[in-house]
């Protein structure tokens, strides 16, 4: 019965290193998906979307990368620094889509299960609120309001799905948070639409007041 007893331990021990192993590339890859991922959102608010597109395409290939060493330890599990870093992959995806106006990914496209894509879908609002502030900057208010439509839009769909946190991944936090920044980029942008109209309605009494003040010709 000992000679059994270290037996299995033996096939354990070589077991577990393996699961460690797996683990510990999976963990490196995870934070390199995450940089990448930034890396492509930085190049989107820049503007920069061949270099975004580019970027997003070598995120995928880290996060393939990662997921194919939970493939060969499933005991590392998809939730944890995986899921986190599948959200964030998701995340930069549908930032690039949404405001390059390309096509939206889904989640059979990324490679990303149901519940990190909707959670990437809910942290996409926030990237969309600066977005929508960097337009507002510029004066680009008519579409800063088309991206404001946009994020209510995503709101509304995040707030669709009526299960328990545990079987979305938190999706419920990040629909709350979504609803807070809506609201608060609703009320920048009325103040930037009212401050454009005011600012228009200068300009006209400046235009009348100066077309008054002009000498007229004999």
């Amino acid at each position: 019965m000992l000679g059994e007893i270290d037996r299995f331990a033996d096939e354990a021990r070589e077991h577990l290193e393996t699961v460690h192993t797996d683990r510990e590339r999976a963990y490196t890859t995870s934070r390199e998906v995450v940089q990448s991922a930034s890396a492509t959102i930085k190049a989107v608010h820049r503007g920069e979307f061949d270099a975004a597109r580019e970027q997003v395409a070598r995120t995928r290939e880290l996060c393939e990368q990662m997921l194919a060493a939970v493939e060969c330890s499933p005991e590392i599990g998809y939730s944890g620094f995986v899921g986190d870093a599948s959200r964030e992959y998701a995340e930069a995806a549908l930032v690039l889509a949404l405001i390059a106006e390309g096509d939206l990914p889904g989640p059979k496209k990324l490679g990303v299960d149901y519940a990190d894509w909707l959670n990437g879908l809910g942290d996409a609002v926030g990237e969309l609120r600066r977005h929508v502030l960097d337009l507002i900057r510029a004066d680009r208010v008519e579409d800063a309001e088309r991206y404001l439509h946009m994020m209510d839009e995503v709101y509304q769909t995040l707030m669709s799905f009526d299960y328990p946190q545990a079987v979305t991944k938190g999706l419920r936090t990040r629909s709350d948070q979504a609803r807070g920044a809506v609201e608060r980029t609703r009320g920048d942008l009325t103040n930037a639409l009212r401050q454009s109209r005011l600012e228009a309605r200068m300009r006209q009494l400046q235009e009348a007041l100066e077309t008054n003040d002009s000498p007229k010709s004999p």
